[in-house]
Order: structure tokens, then C-alpha cells, then sequence
């Protein structure tokens, strides 16, 4: 797997670039096939991102939030670390000191709070408008990685994310206000969405410089191991509701925890070791037009029509992004 490079102990403390293995790799390899699996990762990452939407809300019936988050990450844990701890128990290097502070911040936001907040928006939102309304994410991951990372703010980058942001503003408004008995709960299902959006950008920013150091797959085992770790309180109830749910639930949270987890996160990780965070965050308002239509297909949830006129300013959003400064 691409995100399994050798890490290399004796890189300079501060140091910009990539580990020299995975470096002296690509430069063999080349721009054109940089550019080839950096684009895999992100079509991977935004397909499976957007089944977990519809995977959450198939299973939520069965499973509360904090113990779905923690049979995901648990699944997780195992399917990953059949990749990861061969390595580890090779190269025998694990984060040391401060290298540890990062990874524990992402770890609990991203891994534990995130997922636990968008599991529970998703018991008042369909899988289409939680999707659309995580949008914030990207927004605030330009801005961050601009002034935190240095990326800068080219000018498409920055309008496009206005424009998706104004598509979201569309969808918040619209579940707000829907229909006077549901509005209290579609407006506690927005804002846990935009907490798991702040959390998530956060993270990104964080887990960025990590991934100097660290192959992808390593980094996000991390993450999750510390996740579910901050999870085992939901250990009992986790425990409860699997000997009651029936077996296509069950199915679906080994899917979650495989799929949208162990793969999506390490195959997004492996396109922000390769791109800055801003440009790749954009990509991700792709995911609420894939959740849609899978949501479609999967559960016979049609969106309102906020909800559409929301996913195309969304969709225009991204394709301003798009667009090269000249």
C-alpha cells in the first residue's frame, strides 16, 4: 500500500520536507505519478467518506453514538494495525516526547469528538444534508493552513470556499426552519454537524506537520487507537445494543469501521502528505453530491429542496476552487 513508506529517524527536528525514503521515491517515480496517486487517494477518500454518511444513518436505529463511534474505531484498530505493526515492529520507531502532542489532539477531536458529534446529528439529519452542512470544514482549513501552515490564500481557493460556504449557509437555514414541530431537533442535528466541522478542521491542521514524520497509515492508526481509547467509557453500551442488533446493522458497523475508517482516513492522509491542506480540503465538498445519490440509492432519502439548491451552490463552490489564478 502507497501509504506505507519507511520513516526515517534521522530527519532534522523542523525540517519541511517528507521522509527521505518516501521523498527519494516520488522523485523516481515522478511528477505525472504523483499527481496519479494523490488523485486516487482523494476519489477513494471522497466515495467512502460519503458512504460512511449513509452507513451512520442505516445503522443509527441500532447503535447510539458514542458506541457506534467506538465499534468503528475499534474495527478500525484491528484492520489497520495488520498493516501498520509489521512495520513498527521492523523499524521499531514510535512517536517520541512531544512527537506524542499532535497525535493525542487529533486523536481525540477528529477520531473521538468528531465522529461522535456527526453520529448523533445524524439521528435528526438525513445522510445528505449532514453531508452538505460538514462543508464548513473545508472553509476553515484554508484559513488555518494559510496563516498556520503558510499555504497562502490563492484567490480561486478562497472565493469557490465563500460560495460552498454560502451553499451550507442555504442548507442551515433551510433545516431550521422546515417545519415548526421538527425545527428544535434539525437545529441541534446543524449545529452538532458544525462542531464535528470545527473539530475536523482543527484537526487537519494538526495532523498535517505529523505526517512529515510519519507514514500515513502510521499516523492514522494513531488517531484511532487514541480514539478509542477516550471511547471505551461507551464499552458497555456498545456491548448491549450489539447482542440486540440485528445482523445487517452489525454488518454495517464492520463496514464503517473497514471502509470509511481504516482505508479513507489512511488514503486521506496519504493526499495531505502530498498536498497542501486548503486545496485538498476543497475536494471534500464533493462528498455531500456522492452522499446524495448513494443516500438515494441505499435508503430512498430524497433531499428537500434547500437541500438541492444548497448541493449546487456547494458544487459551483468547488469548481471555483478549481480555477488557477493568473
Amino acid at each position: 500500500m502507497a501509504t506505507t513508506a519507511d520513516h526515517t529517524p534521522t530527519q532534522p527536528a523542523g525540517t519541511q520536507e517528507v521522509p527521505a525514503s518516501s521523498a527519494s521515491r516520488l522523485a523516481a517515480a515522478g511528477p505525472a505519478t504523483v499527481t496519479r496517486l494523490g488523485v486516487a487517494a482523494v476519489i477513494i477518500t471522497v466515495i467512502l467518506w460519503a458512504s460512511a454518511f449513509v452507513g451512520i444513518r442505516a445503522v443509527g436505529p441500532s447503535f447510539s453514538p458514542g458506541s457506534l463511534t467506538l465499534g468503528r474505531l475499534a474495527i478500525a484498530a484491528v484492520v489497520l494495525g495488520l498493516v501498520v505493526l509489521p512495520k513498527l515492529r521492523k523499524n521499531r520507531k514510535l512517536p517520541q516526547g512531544r512527537e506524542w502532542w499532535p497525535i493525542l489532539a487529533y486523536g481525540v477531536m477528529w477520531f473521538g469528538g468528531y465522529n461522535v458529534a456527526l453520529n448523533a446529528a445524524e439521528h435528526l439529519l438525513d445522510a445528505g444534508t449532514s453531508a452538505m452542512l460538514i462543508n464548513v470544514s473545508p472553509i476553515l482549513i484554508a484559513v488555518m493552513a494559510g496563516v498556520i501552515l503558510k499555504e497562502g490564500f490563492p484567490r480561486w481557493l478562497i472565493i469557490g470556499s465563500l460560495v460552498a460556504f454560502g451553499g451550507v449557509a442555504v442548507i442551515a437555514i433551510g433545516s431550521g426552519s422546515a417545519s415548526k414541530e421538527g425545527s428544535t431537533a434539525d437545529l441541534a442535528g446543524v449545529l452538532l454537524c458544525l462542531l464535528a466541522a470545527v473539530l475536523a478542521a482543527v484537526s487537519v491542521i494538526i495532523q498535517k506537520p505529523v505526517l512529515r514524520k510519519f507514514p500515513a497509515a502510521q499516523a492514522t492508526w494513531f488517531g484511532i487507537m487514541v480514539g478509542a481509547v477516550c471511547c471505551l467509557p461507551f464499552s458497555g453500551q456498545l456491548v448491549t445494543e450489539l447482542q440486540a442488533a440485528p445482523l445487517p446493522a452489525t454488518l454495517g458497523l464492520v463496514y464503517l469501521g473497514i471502509f470509511p475508517t481504516a482505508i479513507a482516513f489512511t488514503t486521506w492522509a496519504y493526499a495531505l502528505s502530498l498536498i497542501d491542506a486548503g486545496k485538498l480540503a476543497a475536494t471534500t465538498y464533493l462528498v455531500p453530491g456522492t452522499t446524495i445519490l448513494i443516500s438515494w440509492l441505499v435508503l430512498s432519502e430524497v433531499p428537500s429542496i434547500w437541500g438541492l439548491i444548497g448541493g449546487v451552490i456547494c458544487l459551483l463552490g468547488v469548481a471555483l476552487t478549481r480555477r488557477r489564478s493568473r
